[in-house]
């Protein structure tokens, strides 16, 4: 499903929803107590995400990733949002019951409750972890779901995957073979390794969306690296690209054949352009050579501009 952006106003509505929706969430995870029926609040985000995605998923993914990939302010709240939308997108993908899929997206947006206010601070800190932060991370998924039990929640699959979600699991061929608390615990363990190599730190550039991909395929047990990746593809809407005629482009929609419709950005002098032209990698010339971190394009994007022309490739 797609829409076209008809105005600025719509563009800059549909950026403020899901503002609103981190902000909102940010505010949960960092004062857990002062929230009245905790699960109700987490259930209420997740029917906003979703219902965000469903307007339009690549627009969706292209805000997301522009926004995991730009700035590690508020990082614990904006991570667990994209990882709850690509947790959503892949139980989707597995047809997941949705009892799972539930538990695996609340878990998702909560995993990291623990440590919400360490995990920005960390984000934002050029130097190593210090060895009380460093524990603090290493004890941070059983604290977490202490936590979570002292606000409240009893849905032992959620509980469990937010205990587990660092383990290492030795899964067989089939996904859904696996017991549902270490099947759920490794799908969140892969989206969280993937998001946060593409995110930025201070210590830091976040990676390309392509180098983290590679690095989630190439480990053992990546049959959900292989299904993410086929997924959001090589080039997730929102990633810069450069082009074999040293032009540069960022991504706005998915194809399965992993050559994705894009806008070029800046032209073979590394100028903007205005406006941006529309190009499908599918069509062949320019072809992409590589993708680009977030950190190589300084330049300030109309993104409604690109969105636009986005709806227009569909």
């Amino acid at each position: 499903m797609s829409f076209i952006l008809k105005s600025e106003d719509d563009y800059e509505d549909l950026l403020g929803l899901w503002s609103d929706l981190e902000a909102g969430l940010a505010m949960v995870l960092s004062h857990p107590h002062s929230v009245q029926q905790f699960a109700a609040r987490i259930q209420q985000y997740d029917r906003w995400m979703q219902n965000l995605i469903q307007h339009d998923t690549d627009v969706a993914l292209y805000l997301l990733f522009q926004l995991a990939s730009h700035s590690p302010a508020g990082y614990s709240a904006s991570h667990a949002l994209v990882c709850g939308v690509l947790c959503h997108l892949l139980a989707r993908e597995v047809q997941l019951p949705t009892t799972e899929r539930d538990s695996l997206v609340h878990a998702t947006l909560t995993m990291n409750i623990a440590m919400t206010g360490l995990q920005d601070q960390l984000a934002n800190q050029r130097s190593r972890p210090t060895p009380e932060q460093d524990l603090a991370v290493r004890s941070h998924e059983g604290r977490g779901a202490d936590l979570l039990r002292a606000l409240g929640i009893t849905n032992a699959l959620w509980l469990d995957t937010v205990q587990q979600h660092h383990q290492e699991i030795s899964l067989p061929a089939d996904l859904m073979r696996v017991p549902p608390p270490q099947r759920l615990a490794h799908m969140l363990n892969v989206v969280d390794r993937y998001a946060a190599m593409i995110s930025p730190r201070q210590s830091r550039a976040g990676r390309s969306a392509t180098e983290s991909a590679k690095n989630i395929v190439d480990t053992p047990n990546s049959q959900v690296g292989q299904l993410l990746v086929r997924m959001v593809g090589l080039y997730p809407p929102g990633t810069f690209v450069q082009l074999d005629d040293a032009t540069v482009g960022v991504v706005m929609r998915r194809r399965q054949d992993q050559r994705p419709d894009l806008a070029i950005v800046l032209n073979d002098k590394g100028q903007l352009m205005r406006p941006p032209s529309l190009h499908s990698s599918f069509n062949g010339k320019p072809a992409i050579t590589a993708a680009l971190p977030a950190s190589r394009v300084q330049e300030h994007l109309n993104h409604y501009l690109i969105l636009q022309l986005g709806a227009h490739a569909v």
